[in-house]
């Protein structure tokens, strides 16, 4: 009976020593595939995307100034203030340019004058001529004294016209001198609201050799603004598609962080701009401003929607950045791992590449790879993808069916 129970024992020990072995190499074996974390391919939204920063600027700056000199008298606007065409916005001290409106008033008064009396020299001497005339006949007067009348009328009508010569001229000294006094008046050309004021009463403004900029009217600056984004040149031509059709862009500034303003794409300007050998190009940006909430200065933080596909099979993108180790694949997927270059990727030898290889290996940068399990193993799985966006990427292929799952990772020690 003793020895009964010995070798009960050792046979309990045996067995519990192979369970516990099988149990370790069971556990090894799926440490060594891992345990992963999948994904469903699914039908969703996918939208590409280019991140820029930008400024907010007004539609139109427009620099009134002045063009007569004199101290400034009264201004009559002030930051912020909201003016219509032909608003007063301040006044230049009139009276010097009162006294030259005087002046050349009573110019032209002289010089009207001055042609009131050569007309009446004129008719005297046409009515001299005259008699000179009926007395030729008679050689009651001498052909030189004749002469003397002749010259004296043509003289007397050339002086009339320069009298009237004269009158125009002062009508235009006049005009003139209307204008510089009109000018004393400083008025809004456009709509709009005063963003900077330059003058204050009693400053003497002198426009002798530049216009000085006195107020800055941004027109219709409570419609609509401008976002000035600078725009890296790698994505300048999926910019100009998104321009031509007609894609929205929304964009945030700190001001507001919790409002999301949305505009359209105006223009891409040709005219790039080099910093350390970066070089970007400005994209204006219109947007709608009825709540005044965009002012000047604001930067912005825009996105730029460049495509989007609506209800297409995706898979995120952890997917396609996933790579396991050798040993956790089917012995047949092993190349993959071994360096088959699916991505058509550049690599350091590109310099002894001829252009039409380097062409069509850009043209497989959409063939990808996703691992799909297959017992306790992984399967390669080659794809073709479409667009993508932060998150998730198009499949264009056929062979990736939709709820099918894909590995996205590994999966972390429990306690």
């Amino acid at each position: 009976m003793k020895r009964f129970l010995i070798w009960s024992l050792v046979f309990g020990i045996v067995a519990a020593a192979g369970a516990a072995g099988f149990s370790s190499l069971r556990a090894s074996r799926r440490g060594a595939n891992g345990a992963y974390r999948t994904a469903t391919a699914r039908r969703g939204d996918v939208t590409s995307v280019v991140t820029s920063t930008g400024t907010v600027q007004p539609v139109l700056n427009v620099q009134v100034g002045s063009f007569v000199s004199g101290p400034v008298k009264k201004v009559y606007v002030d930051f912020n203030s909201k003016v219509k065409k032909d608003e007063l916005l301040a006044e230049i001290d009139p009276r010097l340019y009162e006294a030259a409106l005087a002046h050349e008033q009573a110019g032209l008064l002289h010089a009207q004058a001055d042609k009131v009396r050569v007309e009446a020299l004129l008719e005297q001497a046409r009515l001299d001529y005259g008699r000179a005339v009926q007395l030729k006949p008679a050689n009651a007067i001498a052909q030189t004294d004749l002469d003397a009348y002749i010259a004296n009328r043509k003289s007397l009508k050339a002086q009339v016209d320069l009298a009237a010569a004269a009158i125009e001229e002062c009508k235009a000294n006049l005009a003139t001198a209307k204008a510089n006094l009109e000018y004393c008046k400083i008025t809004s050309p456009r709509d709009g609201i005063v963003t900077d004021r330059k003058v204050d009463p009693g400053q003497t403004v002198a426009a002798a050799f530049q216009t000085p900029t006195m107020f800055v009217v941004a027109p219709d600056l409570d419609k609509k603004v401008f976002v000035y984004a600078s725009v890296d040149e790698a994505d300048i031509g999926r910019i100009r598609d998104a321009q031509k059709s007609h894609q929205p862009v929304s964009f945030v500034v700190d001001a507001y962080p919790n409002d999301v303003f949305h505009g359209r794409i105006t223009q891409v300007r040709l005219n790039p701009t080099t910093v350390q050998n970066v070089v970007t190009y400005t994209v204006i940006v219109e947007a709608p401003n009825p709540k005044m909430k965009l002012i000047p200065g604001l930067t912005a933080n825009l996105t730029f929607q460049v495509d989007r596909h609506t209800q297409v099979l995706t898979i995120p993108n952890a997917a396609l950045r996933f790579r396991p180790t050798v040993d956790q694949v089917r012995p047949q997927d092993r190349t993959v791992l071994e360096g088959e270059n699916l991505d058509g990727e550049i690599t350091s030898s590109a310099a002894s590449r001829s252009l039409d290889e380097i062409a069509a290996a850009g043209g497989n940068r959409n063939r990808k790879i996703v691992w799909i399990p297959d017992g306790e193993r992984l399967a390669a799985l080659k794809v073709v993808t479409g667009l993508n966006d932060k998150q998730c990427s198009e499949i264009l292929s056929d062979n990736l069916k939709e709820g099918q799952e894909v590995v996205v990772g590994k999966k972390t020690a429990g306690p």
